[in-house]
């Protein structure tokens, strides 16, 4: 017997779903946006974007950027006690005010 696969998208049905209203892809200023280093963003995944989408377990979180690869960001999250870098998209985060 093959075990079942769990793949990025396993159980996403709930987190990844939008508001009516609120479907489609996100604003421009969204995908443009502009984080310094060492400040603070939290992770919100964008459902309607899948290129760099970080995994679904850090959604949610808050963390640190560490530098810049080309369009998306490489963060440092705390999970428990050890810390995980995480290459996320623009689109995936929100400045933490």
């Amino acid at each position: 017997m093959v075990k079942k696969s769990k793949g990025m998208n396993f159980r996403t049905r709930k987190i990844f779903s939008k508001h009516p209203r609120k479907r489609g892809l996100p604003s421009l200023s969204r995908t443009l946006a502009n984080y310094k280093v060492n400040s603070k963003v939290n992770i919100v995944i964008e459902p309607s974007v899948q290129k760099g989408r970080p995994h679904r377990r850090f959604h949610g979180k808050t963390g640190k950027i560490l530098e810049k690869r080309g369009q998306a960001y490489l963060i440092q999250v705390s999970d428990g006690k050890s810390s995980k870098k995480i290459i996320a998209r623009p689109e995936h985060l929100k400045a933490q005010t």
